[in-house]
């Protein structure tokens, strides 16, 4: 669940890496689980990324680059992969909703895995790893027995990546069109979260109630759904 404050919270610069390679079942992505012991969505299973470092920053007020170089620098550090800012695509970028805890500004990408190396979780940080389908994922969190569960961001990016047949589809989609930009206004509803995205009728007032396209992501009784009706 999202922790709330009422404080104005500052925004970090981040960078996550939705990392892809074909199967046999067609593409799998890596996540990978937060170790319970860290305080900040600890136990939740995520993509490979984190905070900008001062030594991502190469060349300042450069934010895209420096999370290029923070993405490339996370995956090698929380998965043991080395990757190239070349396998890099665009997907989206996230911002954190006012009223949480703690708020990221977080550029999301997509590399695909072409050679045959082996993740290598860190064991602090980072304490499991798995490859799963997009769709596969997709149906254990709608498993009511199944306590595996994600943060929108996450859910939000497989849905998005779970229709394409394999790795070289993906990226040529993702590569041709405009990065998803995602600042989500949180409302609270009964059981839970209506997170509302640009393009929503209701994304500008907070009215989860009003007539018109929907954008938006609910997260009811730990369970998400995600609905993209635009004109």
């Amino acid at each position: 669940m999202i922790e709330t404050s009422d404080e104005v919270t500052p925004i970090y610069p981040a960078a996550t890496v939705i990392l892809m390679r074909d199967a046999p079942a067609g593409p799998e992505v890596l996540l990978v689980q937060r170790s319970t012991a860290v305080r900040h969505m600890g136990g939740q299973w995520v993509f490979p990324g984190g905070r900008v470092d001062p030594a991502d920053i190469t060349v300042p007020g450069d934010d895209y680059n420096s999370a290029v170089n923070a993405a490339i620098r996370e995956t090698r550090e929380e998965a043991g992969l080395v990757i190239t800012e070349d396998q890099l695509e665009y997907l989206s970028h996230w911002t954190t909703p006012e009223g949480a805890k703690k708020r990221f500004a977080t550029w999301f990408f997509l590399a695909v895995l072409e050679d045959d190396q082996e993740v290598q979780v860190d064991g602090g940080e980072i304490a499991l790893h798995r490859w799963v389908s997009p769709a596969q994922a997709l149906a254990e969190i709608d498993d009511p027995d199944n306590p595996f569960n994600l943060m929108p961001p996450t859910f939000v990016s497989l849905v998005d990546l779970a229709a394409h047949i394999d790795c070289n589809a993906a990226r040529c989609v993702v590569r041709d069109r405009q990065a998803m930009i995602y600042a989500p206004n949180m409302v609270f509803i009964e059981g839970g979260i209506c997170f509302l995205y640009e393009g929503d009728a209701g994304y500008a007032s907070g009215d989860e109630q009003a007539g018109g396209p929907r954008h938006r992501t609910y997260m009811v009784n730990q369970k998400l759904k995600y609905i993209c009706e635009l004109d």
